[in-house]
């Protein structure tokens, strides 16, 4: 992937000497990434074990888990070796292996999430036409083009278009590898990446925010002109989906706005922090969010953990 470079290794230089310090931050890495994968993989199979759960809203909820457990796999484990580390350096087809595995991460995030909106959108104002326009074949069908289109359109675009690019250094200002840094390393023309970005922001990511957009307004309009009943339901379902959406919109904003401006201004561990925050708090606080505020998921994680009450 990087024949035409001379770039073997690249640097991490957002790390820093923390001394006997960074055994401390290794456990609470380590802990954080326990808890995502055991409240991941908790909510994905209580989901698949209680046909009671085998509804639209839950199995996109079952995609967007395992989405949470793939981008998590691919930071942690090098986050986890690069602290204990006293030389923060990664090979080029490792680092590019990790943007490839990212990018798919926030690429499927963000779809996932628009289409659950769309799915809320269909049960809360066609209620009686919900599961005919909303079948077995169709939910399929979107989940797949999740996943296809965030390896082979996103990520892996991003891969083709950036390996070929002569580099003229070989540090990167992250704790981990990140497309924008590298890009900003490359001595040779850079139009193809900087255009594809440009095109994937505008016609992908402003799509989807339209999407996500029109279908709250017409939730919110049925809210605010049907019963209480209604609006108690809209705000059930509702509520933990966009505080999810809400989440990485910020964490991404962050990441979006480090990776194009120049913030050394900052403090370094709030740097690190922003840079990690879309994510390790996205894998951490989805599970919580929908196990505790969607009241079937809350009962059915409650019966397998306590037993059921005799």
């Amino acid at each position: 992937m990087v024949n035409d470079t001379n770039i073997l290794l690249f640097t991490l230089s957002a790390y820093f000497d923390t001394g006997v310090l960074k055994y401390l931050y290794f456990l609470i890495i380590i802990y954080v990434y326990l808890l995502i994968i055991g409240a991941n993989v908790l909510l994905i199979v209580v989901i698949c074990v209680n046909r009671s759960l085998h509804e639209p809203m839950y199995l996109f909820l079952v995609s967007l888990f395992v989405n949470e457990l793939y981008g998590s796999t691919g930071l942690f484990p090098f986050l986890l070796v690069q602290i204990l580390s006293d030389i923060h350096t990664v090979s080029a087809p490792f680092c590019f292996l990790q943007i490839f595995c990212l990018h798919s991460y926030g690429a499927r995030e963000f779809w996932t999430l628009a289409i659950m909106s769309y799915d809320r959108y269909l049960a809360i104002c066609f209620p009686l036409q919900y599961h005919t326009r909303m079948t077995p074949k169709k939910i399929a069908v979107l989940i797949a083009l999740t996943w296809l289109y965030s390896f082979f359109v996103t990520a892996l675009t991003v891969s083709v278009l950036t390996a070929p690019l002569q580099l003229c250094g070989n540090i990167i200002n992250k704790v981990y590898c990140d497309n924008p840094n590298v890009v900003k390393l490359a001595c040779s023309d850079t139009s193809g990446i900087n255009i594809y970005g440009l095109v994937n922001i505008f016609t992908v990511i402003f799509g989807l925010i339209i999407l996500i957009i029109f279908s709250y307004m017409r939730i919110l309009k049925v809210c605010f002109s049907g019963s209480r009943q209604t609006r108690q339901k809209a705000l059930s379902t509702c509520t933990p989906h966009l505080a999810s959406l809400l989440n990485f919109s910020f964490g991404g904003f962050f990441e979006l706005i480090q990776s194009r401006f120049n913030m050394n201004y900052l403090p370094i561990m709030l740097r690190i922090f922003l840079s990690l925050y879309w994510l390790t708090c996205q894998p951490l606080i989805n599970p919580l969010l929908y196990g505790l505020k969607m009241s079937k998921i809350r009962i059915v994680c409650r019966r397998l953990l306590v037993g059921r009450k005799r």
